[in-house]
């Protein structure tokens, strides 16, 4: 009978070795991710901790808020607890499980009186020959890390789009300081204009238009004003607090790295969060297909049931009899092999998507990256012009102003000249904060936020 135990385990153990695999990362195509004229090292702007890239102490007391009051976040930390718990559920699997069970009866049948009792303690305990609880525990583990891997991937976003909607107000602001100045210049151009027309130099449509294109420029302040509101009450929720006006700096004083590194592909493998979610959410899908695949495999279950008894009559007795029993079971499935056939090709079937799914996020990862470069190389090339191209407009506002003054040049001339300088002005303030949410989208796109 023992032989005939030792070689049942034996057969069982050689199974298992066939049933339960490990998981190990399949091989992925890194080259290329990153465009040819991107300079690549070890060194990474991800690990950059976001207080020293983010200066600004107006926009490190907002993000410091948002880490420990945004909804999202504390959910995604919740969730993490959730995963912890199942993790440690799976791990109590491996023990027996215990349980006390105390019964008593009491029957009366012709007169006679029948009283009894049984106390006693059960034991059941599953052998995880076949490798069934140590997938489903690794499926679990795989669950934390992914669940573990959402939580950096909020925080990564929300820090990124604070920042982003911080330099967008100081983008705004930067727009509406350009507005009020030229709406000053455009008021002694006005004032200008009216004496120009009280010594005949000028008519009245050419101040009727001046005034008209104060109006517009007026209204547009308006709607700065509007966008600066909004954008404030984004931010306020965001923070998880009532909306309210955000104190800040200003964006021309604002100081960045003036070279970025993005480190080697290979290393959006760790620091990007979303791809370690896809490559968690992949080993748990390999994991469940351990578990749908040792299910054709049969359950071996060792009970016992250890206590006392009294069945002796009308009359208990203290303690009674020794009541002992030990039980070996083996379930095999018969007739839901079809059922778990379709399990597992369901199981096979979401693991191949789940691989899919991780090689797709590190392409994304690498679009991001190169998008980031490549918006931040234009911002700064579009700002070397702007500033030139600011200067000689100012220049040319000047002129054209004495010459009304002095000559036979027309109001059109000095309206073009401020229209032309508005504008540029305005776009350069935009190219300004192209530039620095280029940095925000790369430090996304690399991974970075966890420090």
């Amino acid at each position: 009978m023992r032989k005939t135990i030792l070689f049942i385990a034996s057969l069982c153990l050689l199974a298992s070795c066939g049933v339960y695999r490990k998981y190990e990362r399949p091989e992925l195509q890194t080259e290329g991710l990153f465009q040819d004229n991107i300079s690549t090292d070890t060194a990474s702007l991800a690990s950059v901790p976001w207080r020293e890239l983010f200066t600004d102490t107006c926009l490190q007391h907002l993000i410091s808020t948002a880490l420990a009051q945004n909804t999202d976040l504390r959910v995604a930390y919740l969730k993490v607890e959730e995963a912890k718990a199942v993790v440690q559920r799976a791990k109590l699997s491996y023990l027996p499980s215990l349980g006390i069970n105390v019964e008593g009866s009491i029957s009366k049948f012709d007169g006679a009186t029948s009283k009894a009792y049984n106390a006693g303690a059960a034991a059941s305990w599953e052998l995880d020959i076949f490798g069934k609880l140590t997938a489903a525990k690794r499926e679990a583990v795989a669950a934390l890390e992914s669940s573990q891997a959402y939580r950096q991937v909020v925080q990564t976003g929300l820090i990124s789009t604070v920042a982003d909607s911080y330099y967008t107000l100081l983008m705004l602001d930067e727009q509406l300081k350009i507005n009020a100045q030229t709406q000053e210049s455009w008021s002694k151009t006005i004032h200008v204009l009216d004496v120009l027309k009280r010594g005949g130099k000028s008519n009245e449509a050419a101040v009727l238009q001046a005034r008209a294109n104060l109006i517009a420029l007026k209204n547009t302040a308006v709607s700065l004003q509007q966008s600066i509101s909004e954008t404030e009450n984004a931010l306020s929720s965001i923070l998880a607090q009532p909306s309210q006006s955000i104190a800040r700096g200003v964006l021309n004083n604002q100081q960045f790295v003036d070279s970025l590194s993005v480190g080697i592909p290979i290393q959006l493998l760790s620091n990007r969060p979303d791809v370690r979610q896809a490559e968690f959410e992949l080993a748990q899908a390999f994991y469940a297909t351990n578990v749908a695949r040792a299910a054709f495999y049969p359950s071996i279950t060792l009970s016992g049931t250890l206590g006392w008894t009294n069945n002796g009559g009308g009359v208990v007795a203290n303690p009674g009899n020794w009541l002992m029993n030990a039980i070996g079971s083996l379930v095999q499935p018969l007739f839901n092999r079809g059922t778990n056939i379709a399990n597992l090709k369901i199981a096979k079937a979401r693991q191949e998507e789940a691989k899919l799914l991780f090689q797709q996020s590190l392409f994304n990862a690498g679009q991001e990256v190169n998008d980031a470069l490549v918006q931040w190389q234009s911002a700064r090339k579009r700002i070397s012009g702007g500033n030139s191209q600011v200067e000689i407009l100012q220049e040319a506002v000047r002129k054209t102003e004495l010459l009304m003054r002095h000559s036979n040049t027309t109001y059109l001339e000095v309206l073009t000249a401020q229209q032309s300088l508005l504008d540029a002005q305005t776009i350069l303030a935009k190219d300004r904060f192209d530039e620095i949410q280029a940095i925000i989208n790369l430090y996304h796109a690399l991974g970075g936020g966890e420090k």
